[in-house]
């Protein structure tokens, strides 16, 4: 089984630390092909960074369906692209706010998510609503860091991470929380540790659900609003047709 793992923005150590969260847990026979596209926001933080990256992460699954890729995790807590990547793949396309907010329901009757600027929350609010998760989100929490700061280790960022989750338990009354960005994935089991409540990084749900979805033979539905995009031209686009007949 391959699952081809997008980070939606360029920044290569990002995508490196999400690729070997997905690998810690991938079974045994499953291939894990991690990738950011070449052009793009080197952060998505707000609605214009997605609308930018949403373009090249609909290529990088156009790739994947050209190499035989059996499913796709779309690395990024906002989502971006998700109905349109299910309408470009045959396989399953997760998106890991989607993943990691359902994976929080099974294992606690609420949960908080923490994510990074204060500006995102609305984001995540809007897919809580979406994904029938409203009931279940006690509440958004930033920590107002900038997602680039998940990647200096002179930010502070795992303390301030954590912090913020521990009031979430005490607070919100959470029985879990979700890590709030892709960029977090390396530091879910040692807050874990720290505060005792499960707390679920989205990368690593979503390739286990991706696999579940793949082993048990279920694919992207190509039945009404999900078919294939109508073949068309695309001005100014090279490549962008990816209809098939």
């Amino acid at each position: 089984m391959r699952i081809k793992v997008i980070n939606p923005n360029t920044t290569a150590s990002m995508t490196a630390k999400i690729g070997a969260a997905a690998r810690a847990v991938a079974g045994p026979g499953t291939e894990i092909i991690a990738v950011n596209p070449e052009c793009g926001p080197v952060s998505i933080e707000g609605h214009y960074d997605e609308a930018i990256a949403a373009a090249a992460l609909l290529e990088e699954i156009r790739k994947g369906e050209a190499d035989g890729v059996d499913g796709y995790v779309i690395a990024c807590f906002g989502d971006p692209g998700l109905l349109a990547a299910r309408e470009v793949a045959s396989g399953p396309v997760l998106g890991i706010a989607e993943a990691a907010m359902h994976a929080a329901s099974f294992l606690a009757t609420g949960f908080s998510v923490v994510t990074t600027l204060g500006r995102t929350k609305i984001i995540a609010h809007h897919l809580a609503k979406s994904y029938g998760m409203a009931p279940f989100c006690r509440n958004i929490r930033a920590c107002e860091l900038e997602v680039l700061a998940l990647e200096d280790e002179r930010s502070d960022a795992r303390r301030i991470i954590t912090e913020e989750c521990r009031r979430a338990r005490d607070e919100d009354e959470a029985g879990a929380i979700v890590l709030g960005c892709a960029g977090m994935a390396d530091l879910a089991k040692a807050i874990e540790r720290e505060i005792g409540v499960p707390v679920i990084d989205g990368v690593t749900v979503a390739v286990k659900f991706v696999e579940a979805l793949v082993a048990c033979g279920l694919a992207t539905s190509k039945h009404g609003d999900l078919a294939y995009p109508i073949a068309k031209t695309f001005t100014g686009l090279n490549g962008m047709s990816v209809a098939r007949s």
